[in-house]
C-alpha cells in the first residue's frame, strides 16, 4: 500500500472485501469498517465505503475511483459470507465447505426467490487499445568486451549487461530493493531512468510488482537484490510460477565469499529455494562474460529465471565470443590423464582452476567443469567427462549450504549411474564476519581444500 501511495498510482483501484469471518474464527476487526477506512487513508489512499452486495453502490464507487487524481483508491466493501443462505449467512465453520446435497435444491430456490429484477447485466468487453509488443530475440546492444585475465565481479557484469539490454529493447525494465548500488542495477537506472522502479526494502512487494509488469507479456522485467533476501519472497515466487509468470530475479552477494558483511547477508539457501520452483531456470555464471550472456538468455527464457551473482572480483576465463546455452556446461580443463572431475561455479570456479594448476605441477590432473546453469544441469557432459577419468569420481565445490545446492543437483544428475561417486564440498554451518579468504579456508571450499580432497580421493593411484 505504501508503494502505490508513494508513486501516486491513481490508475490503481483495490477492493477490500470485509466479510467479518476468517477461516477458523472471526477476523480481528470483524466489521469495524471505520478502522479499515482510517488505516487505508493513513497509507495515503482515497477510500470508498460501500455495501458489497449492492451492484449500484459498487458501480458508483468504481466510477468515483476513476475521477481521483494523485492517489490510489480502496473500495471497502462490507459483505457477509453465505449471503442469502439461511443457516449459513455470517455463520462460522462454513469456510471451504459445500452445502449438503439434500439441501442444495432448497438453497438455490431461496436465492432465486430473492431476484426481483429479471434484467440481465452484461458487462462490456475490455478495450484492447494497447499497442502490440514483441518480446522475442532480445539481444545485448554490444557483446562482452573484457580483457584477458581482467578481474570483474559478476554482480557488476550484471549491471553492464542489463544496461546494454535496455538500449535496443524499450520493453526491458529493472526493479530493485534499495540495493542498486550493490547489485549494480543502478547502471540501468542511469541509462534508462524511466524504466527503473525502486521498490525499496520490500522484496515480497518487488516480486509481485515484477509479476504485474510482466502480465499480458508487456515487459521483460529484471528484479534484483541480495540473494538471501529472496527467501523473504518465497511465497510470491512460488505463486508467480503457479501463475506461469515470466520474471527474471537476480541475487547478488551470494555465499560466505561476501566476507565481513556477516551471515545475515550471505545467500546460502537461494539455490535450494529456486531449484524447488517448477518453472525455474538457474544461472550461476563464473565470470563477467558468462554473466552477460546469462542476462541475455534469461531475457528470452520463459518461466522464473534466477541469476546468482557474486561480490568478489573474479578473473575472466572466457573469450568475449564464447557462446552459451541453457543447460550446456563448459569443460575448462581436461587431460587424458585426469583422475577425477571437479564441478564448480562462481567464486569456487576460481578456486578449482587454481587447484588444478597446483595439482598439475605435481603430475596430478583433474577435469574442471563449469555447469553455467544449475537447473537444468548438463547431466550428459558431467557423466561423460567423469567416465573418461581414471577414478570416475566427482567433487562438487560450492559457496552454498550442502542442502539443495550444486552438489545435490550433480548427485541427482548421476544418481542412476552405479559407477560414478560424488564427493561434495560446501558450507557446513552458520558463518561469521571475516574476510572472504578466511571464510573460504575455514569452511574448506578454497583451492587448498580442493587440492587436499583430490589427493585423498586419489591416494590409491599415487
Amino acid at each position: 500500500m505504501a508503494f502505490a501511495s508513494h508513486y501516486k498510482l491513481d490508475n490503481l483501484m483495490a477492493v477490500l472485501d470485509v466479510n467479518r469471518l476468517g477461516q477458523s474464527e472471526p477476523a480481528p476487526l470483524q466489521h469495524k469498517i471505520d478502522i479499515y477506512r482510517k488505516r487505508c487513508e493513513a497509507f495515503g489512499w482515497h477510500t470508498e465505503v460501500v455495501d458489497g452486495h449492492s451492484v449500484d453502490e459498487l458501480c458508483k464507487a468504481f466510477w468515483q475511483a476513476s475521477m481521483i487524481n494523485g492517489k490510489p483508491t480502496m473500495v471497502i466493501a462490507k459483505t457477509f459470507k453465505g449471503k442469502g443462505i439461511e443457516g449459513v449467512e455470517d455463520k462460522e465453520n462454513w469456510h471451504g465447505k459445500a452445502i449438503p446435497k439434500d439441501e442444495v435444491e432448497a438453497v438455490i430456490n431461496s436465492i432465486k426467490a430473492l431476484i426481483t429484477n429479471e434484467k440481465k447485466l452484461v458487462p462490456g468487453q475490455p478495450t484492447e487499445d494497447a499497442p502490440p509488443v514483441c518480446l522475442q530475440n532480445i539481444k545485448l546492444s554490444a557483446p562482452p568486451a573484457y580483457k584477458h585475465l581482467e578481474k570483474v565481479a559478476t554482480r557488476k557484469a550484471y549491471g553492464t549487461a542489463l544496461a546494454k539490454l535496455g538500449h535496443d529493447n524499450k520493453n526491458v525494465i529493472a526493479l530493485d530493493g534499495d540495493t542498486k548500488n550493490s547489485t549494480f542495477s543502478d547502471m540501468f537506472k542511469k541509462a534508462h531512468p524511466k524504466r527503473f522502479i525502486e521498490c525499496y526494502i520490500a522484496e515480497q512487494n518487488m516480486v509481485s510488482v515484477a509479476v504485474g509488469c510482466c502480465t499480458r507479456d508487456r515487459t521483460v522485467a529484471f528484479a534484483s537484490t541480495f540473494a538471501t533476501f529472496f527467501c523473504r519472497a518465497f511465497d510470491q515466487i512460488r505463486m508467480a510460477a503457479i501463475s506461469e509468470s515470466n520474471i527474471n530475479l537476480v541475487g547478488s552477494h551470494c555465499g560466505i565469499s561476501i566476507g565481513e558483511d556477516g551471515p545475515s547477508q550471505m545467500g546460502l539457501e537461494d539455490l535450494a529455494l529456486f531449484r524447488a520452483i517448477p518453472t525455474s531456470t538457474i544461472f550461476y555464471p563464473s565470470d563477467a562474460v558468462s554473466t552477460e550472456r546469462a542476462v541475455e538468455l534469461a531475457a528470452n527464457t520463459k518461466g522464473i529465471c534466477f541469476i546468482r551473482t557474486s561480490r568478489p572480483e573474479t578473473t575472466i576465463i572466457y573469450k568475449n565470443t564464447e557462446v552459451f546455452e541453457v543447460g550446456k556446461a563448459k569443460v575448462l580443463r581436461k587431460n587424458n590423464k585426469d583422475v577425477l572431475t571437479v564441478v564448480a561455479a562462481g567464486v569456487t570456479m576460481r578456486e578449482a582452476l587454481a587447484a588444478a594448476a597446483e595439482l598439475a605441477e605435481e603430475g596430478i590432473y583433474i577435469r574442471v567443469i563449469d555447469p553455467f546453469t544449475i537447473k537444468p544441469i548438463d547431466d550428459q557432459t558431467i557423466t561423460y567427462c567423469t567416465k573418461c577419468t581414471k577414478l570416475k569420481k566427482i567433487i562438487t565445490v560450492e559457496d552454498h549450504y550442502y542442502e539443495g545446492g550444486l552438489g545435490e543437483a550433480v548427485t541427482a544428475a548421476v544418481a542412476l549411474d552405479p559407477v560414478i561417486k560424488v564427493h561434495r564440498m560446501a558450507v557446513s554451518g552458520v558463518a561469521f564476519s571475516a574476510t572472504s579468504a578466511e571464510l573460504m579456508e575455514k569452511f574448506e571450499i578454497d583451492a587448498k581444500a580442493i587440492v587436499k580432497t583430490v589427493k585423498e580421493l586419489s591416494e590409491d593411484q599415487y
